[in-house]
């Protein structure tokens, strides 16, 4: 099994003579009217964490907002329901794109709207990549969960019990009384990554391999954070780290960004900017 520090040392070095073709094209599809902050934050930690370009998918509905609030982030318009959430028109747009991209990330703040689900689904089971399948990309499943199984797609799902609960059908008191095992078992089950968000964070892979992490502060409680997580996976992805590397990485670093702006904010104050705003600082590390 690899440790985090073999992964830490294995991670992909910069060259003096790269270039941004380097170090892979991340699509984010995320956000609808009402949550753009989770589409910022997503999209904006997988810049931050490496990738060499980040585009960001959104509902036609808010492309002005998002255009005017990112800069480094290209930011693309796809159709929308009249709710403001992505429909299943967008399907083959989105699917023409992806390959352009060498890693994915779907779900921040989507919302629960039943065309966005159906896309969601179907985008899972057509992509030929990477992908990190948060939030309402997980939810889209509810209900569904045996379609995880048939899919083109190298999954890795990064659910907090809640949200695992509802895929799953088990208790949260079960799921947290039985992380590691639970983990281990939906892993191989579904033949994913499994990154089961909370105090000490699980990461499993169906070959059996687990790390628990010890990064992170009850500050990190707070809307958005687990956005940050999910851009910072899917960029590692990007730039060619295998999936179970790259979730385990993707947690430390995240807890350790979360870790170090609570010295200077309190957790009482702690907000998911922090976290970006410490990436540069704890990725380093990685240099």
């Amino acid at each position: 099994m690899i440790s985090l520090d073999e992964a830490i040392k294995n991670f992909p070095k910069r060259r003096a003579d790269s270039h941004k073709g380097d170090f892979g094209h991340v699509l984010v599809v995320a956000g609808s009217a009402g949550y753009t902050g989770a589409a910022y934050l997503a999209s904006q930690a997988a810049i931050r964490s490496g990738s060499g370009l980040v585009t960001l998918a959104v509902p036609e509905n808010i492309y002005t907002i998002l255009a005017a609030k990112l800069t480094e982030v290209m930011v693309r318009p796809f159709a929308g329901t009249k709710d403001g959430s992505f429909a299943l028109k967008a399907e083959g747009d989105l699917l023409r794109f992806a390959g352009k991209c060498n890693s994915f990330a779907i779900g921040p703040g989507l919302s629960q709207d039943k065309e966005t689900a159906r896309l969601v689904r179907s985008l899972v089971s057509r992509l030929d990549g990477q992908v990190v399948l948060d939030a309402d990309g997980i939810n889209a499943f509810s209900g569904y969960s045996d379609d995880l199984k048939d899919r083109k797609s190298r999954l890795i799902l990064t659910p907090h019990p809640g949200e695992l609960s509802r895929l799953t059908g088990r208790s949260v008191e079960q799921i947290q009384k039985n992380r590691n095992d639970i983990a281990l078992s939906l892993a191989d089950e579904y033949n994913i990554v499994l990154v089961l968000k909370g105090h000490e964070t699980v990461v499993a892979d169906p070959n059996g391999q687990i790390y628990i992490n010890g990064t992170g502060n009850p500050g990190m409680a707070s809307g958005g954070v687990g956005d940050v997580l999910t851009g910072i996976v899917a960029a590692f992805l990007a730039q060619g780290v295998d999936a179970f590397s790259a979730a385990m990485l993707g947690v430390y670093f995240h807890g350790l960004a979360g870790d170090v702006a609570a010295k200077e904010k309190g957790a009482l104050s702690l907000i998911a900017t922090d976290l970006l705003d410490k990436l540069p600082e704890v990725l380093m590390a990685l240099a």
